[in-house]
């Protein structure tokens, strides 16, 4: 069905999209956008009205579009276009920034980070949304989008999050900080987790430290920080200190 989907013109896609039975449309939904052809997004552009179409079917094209192996530009194109400036259910915005995010990520795996205006668009997306974000539950969103993303020059902002945030917007960002390979975790990466881990500046929830420790010891960790990391646990639960006690004899090995 998506090899037919690709040889398919514009009209075809159209008019199956507008004709398919109410139970056929999601499945018909994804294969289009499995499909990414010009034509058939160009006829997803057309067919999805974010202002009008179910929750349901818009989450699914969203997740679709969030779950592609190796996505397009002009998918991340037809994505932001349907989100841009619209009023939108709160499930549908939320599930299109993380599918930003995702789709931002994927088109850096395959070396078009540079190359394709629309990974500039998305990663301003979430940037300017993030700054603008006033609901906790929204910074979190954005903040995950960043995570999908692993854009490295986000690093800066997640380190805000990480050292500035309420404890679950903290931990968002430490989750995303998570996702970077070690080659993006600098020294001042590492510098802010042990702010946070050891509490220098304020205290964090005990998963919140647990995160930036494991940040610590997962990326080529010093000497001295494995040291602080087990003295530390002598001021700690039981179950917390053997599970960096767990890993640090992990980073050992």
């Amino acid at each position: 069905f998506i090899q037919m989907l690709r040889s398919a013109e514009k009209r075809d896609v159209l008019q199956l999209l507008r004709k398919a039975p109410e139970e056929m449309l999601p499945f018909v939904v994804e294969a289009a956008v499995a499909a990414q052809s010009v034509a058939s997004l160009a006829a997803l552009s057309d067919f999805l009205d974010f202002g009008k179409e179910p929750k349901s079917l818009l989450e699914k094209f969203l997740y679709a579009a969030a779950f592609s192996p190796r996505p397009s530009g002009e998918l991340l194109r037809l994505v932001l276009d349907k989100l841009d400036g619209k009023q939108l259910a709160t499930e549908v915005w939320g599930t299109g920034i993380v599918a930003v995010g995702s789709l931002v990520g994927k088109l850096c795996q395959q070396k078009l980070c540079g190359l394709q205006q629309e990974v500039e668009r998305g990663v301003k997306t979430i940037l300017v949304g993030l700054r603008g974000a006033e609901e906790e539950s929204e910074v979190v969103i954005y903040l995950l989008a960043l995570g999908n993303a692993v854009v490295p020059e986000t690093i800066p902002t997640l380190l805000d999050h990480a050292e500035e945030g309420t404890t679950t917007i903290t931990t968002a960002a430490i989750s995303a900080l998570q996702r970077f390979p070690a080659r993006h975790i600098s020294s001042k990466v590492k510098q802010a987790m042990r702010r946070i881990f050891h509490e220098n500046r304020k205290n964090y929830e005990k998963s919140c430290r647990l995160a930036a420790a494991e940040i610590l010891l997962d990326n080529e960790p010093s000497p001295m920080d494995v040291i602080n990391i087990l003295l530390a646990t002598n001021e700690m639960e039981v179950e917390t200190a053997t599970f960096l006690l767990l890993k640090v004899q992990h980073s050992l090995h």
